[in-house]
């Protein structure tokens, strides 16, 4: 290959033949589980990234099944999202751990977004009749188990198509050098555009979440469940913008 080549034709890892297409991703009967609760102040406020605030110890806990998304294919997805406040004054997500079963989302995720990713087992699906039910299984340990009374109440569809498409999320991204330090550390920003919402309902709700050393859910506690919500929706994850450079 040509220095010309390269430059001009690489975008991704491997080279020949990159893990994953180029951004921005469509998902189409998007599904989510979200069952939202309250932890430990301190324990959040340690981990929620400067210039970003936590506005409330608030804890938004994920079970996402994703069967048609361009580039990616069919899989499934779990993990916490922080309620903060951003530069702006914004109400905004934090994205503080995510867990999921496929090579090219954890990949594109990381690499160009900054996304937490890491390889585990989740499963979202119907539970006998009458529950949702989300599971997180890291290696053989399961460590998260969440439920859902299915379609108790119907939701606001705009409300929700709203709330998914306004809100802007943030990622702290971090890419090492070949010393081993951070060649990349950025806070990143991004939104979620061209939302449809399908369906939207709410019921009686229940989380679980279990120690485990690499994949320590558990470190942001259950105090309280506060609602649960089961969203069906079209959406594209649009690419990013950096927001804060740690290193500047």
């Amino acid at each position: 290959m040509k220095i010309d080549q390269i430059r001009g034709q690489s975008f991704a890892m491997p080279a020949h033949r990159p893990a994953y297409p180029k951004p921005p991703f469509r998902f189409l009967r998007r599904e989510y589980l979200i069952i939202s609760y309250e932890t430990d102040p301190e324990a959040l406020a340690a981990i929620v990234p400067e210039p970003l605030r936590a506005n409330s110890p608030v804890v938004h806990y994920e079970f996402i099944r994703m069967p048609d998304s361009t580039g990616f294919g069919d899989y499934t997805e779990s993990g916490q999202v922080v309620s903060v406040i951003d530069p702006e004054g914004r109400k905004a997500n934090y994205t503080h751990a995510m867990y999921l079963d496929d090579e090219g989302p954890i990949a594109a995720g990381r690499e160009i977004w900054g996304f937490p990713k890491k390889l585990a087992r989740p499963v979202l699906r119907i539970d006998g009749n009458d529950t949702l039910l989300g599971t997180l299984d890291y290696g053989t340990q399961r460590v998260a188990t969440g439920t859902m009374g299915y379609k108790y109440e119907t939701l606001d569809l705009e409300k929700e198509r709203a709330a998914l498409a306004g809100t802007p999320n943030y990622l702290l991204k971090i890419i090492p050098h070949v010393d081993g330090t951070a060649r990349i550390c950025e806070l990143v920003r991004f939104f979620l555009r061209d939302v449809t919402v399908h369906g939207a309902w709410t019921g009686p709700g229940a989380l679980d979440l279990l120690p485990h050393a690499l994949a320590p859910v558990a470190d942001l506690p259950v105090r309280r469940v506060i609602g649960a919500k089961h969203v069906l929706a079209d959406l594209t994850l649009d690419i990013g913008e950096v927001a804060f450079d740690y290193l500047a």
